[in-house]
C-alpha cells in the first residue's frame, strides 16, 4: 500500500476494511516530522514506515494519538521517537497493558475479528504507554508547521484528541465522529458537542480513522445521521 498525499507537508497511509487499520497520519515540518495514531500493531506501524522510506521521508520523531482504542495504539512500542497521548487515553492504556500482563493476551485477541486477522501470525500484543502525557491542548511547531493537538468531547470514547495543522487547513480527528464501538451507537448530546468543535475549527478538509478525507458538511451529516 503507497501513502497518499494531500499537502506538501501531509500524507496519510490508508485504512484498510479487513484487519480494522486506521488512517496513519503524516506531518512534515522543516525540523521534524509527527505521525498520527500508532497503528494496529508493531506490523501495521513497520508498513507504515516502508512506506515513509519509499518516498524518501524521514521518520517521525513524535507520534500523536487520537484516542486509545487498540487498532489506533497496539503499535506504540514499535514507533520511532516518542509517543503523545492524553490523560485519558494514556490510563486506558495503562489499564489494558496490566489486564493483558494479569489474564494473558487471549481474551483480547479473541474479542473481535478484525483483531483475530490482525494477529493471525501469532505476534506478541504488546500494551505501552505514552512518553508525553496532556491534558487539554498542546501547540507544537514542527518547523513552519505549527500543529494545535488538543482534546474533545465525542459520542466515540471519552478520550478523543484532535490534530489540526493549521497552515495545511486539514484536521486529523481519528474515530470522534463514530459511535460507540461496537454497537455504533451515539449519544446525541455528544454529537452536537463535538459539531459545535468541529464547525470552529477553520479548515477545508478533515480526515477521519477509517474513511477518505471529507469536508465539514459531510463529516456533520454522518455525525448527525440517527438512522430515525
Amino acid at each position: 500500500m503507497k501513502l497518499v498525499r494531500l499537502t506538501e507537508r501531509l500524507w496519510y497511509y490508508p485504512y484498510e476494511f479487513d484487519r480494522d487499520r486506521p488512517n496513519l497520519g503524516y506531518i512534515k515540518g522543516d525540523n521534524w516530522s509527527l505521525a498520527v495514531d500508532a497503528g494496529h500493531s508493531a506490523s501495521h506501524t513497520e508498513e507504515f514506515y516502508k512506506a515513509l522510506e519509499e518516498e524518501g521521508l524521514p521518520l517521525p520523531s513524535l507520534t500523536v494519538l487520537t484516542h486509545w482504542h487498540w487498532d489506533h495504539t497496539f503499535g506504540m512500542h514499535a514507533v520511532n521517537g516518542l509517543c503523545i497521548a492524553n490523560s485519558k487515553t494514556n490510563q486506558h492504556l495503562i489499564e489494558y497493558r496490566d489486564r493483558i500482563a494479569k489474564e494473558g493476551p487471549e481474551w483480547f485477541i479473541k474479542s473481535h475479528e478484525t483483531i483475530e486477522k490482525e494477529y493471525a501470525d501469532n505476534s506478541n500484543v504488546i500494551v505501552v504507554p505514552a512518553d508525553i502525557v496532556f491534558d487539554g491542548e498542546l501547540l507544537l511547531d514542527a518547523g513552519n508547521c505549527p500543529i494545535r493537538i488538543f482534546q474533545t468531547e465525542s459520542p466515540h470514547t471519552d478520550d478523543c484528541t484532535l490534530v489540526h495543522v493549521i497552515n495545511e487547513r486539514l484536521c486529523f480527528i481519528g474515530d470522534a465522529n463514530g459511535g460507540v464501538f461496537p454497537s455504533g451507537e451515539k449519544d446525541k448530546g455528544l454529537c452536537e458537542s463535538l459539531v459545535k468543535t468541529l464547525s470552529s475549527i477553520d479548515v477545508d478538509r478533515f480526515l477521519e480513522g477509517h474513511w477518505t478525507p471529507d469536508t465539514l458538511q459531510g463529516i456533520v451529516d454522518d455525525l448527525m445521521d440517527f438512522g430515525d
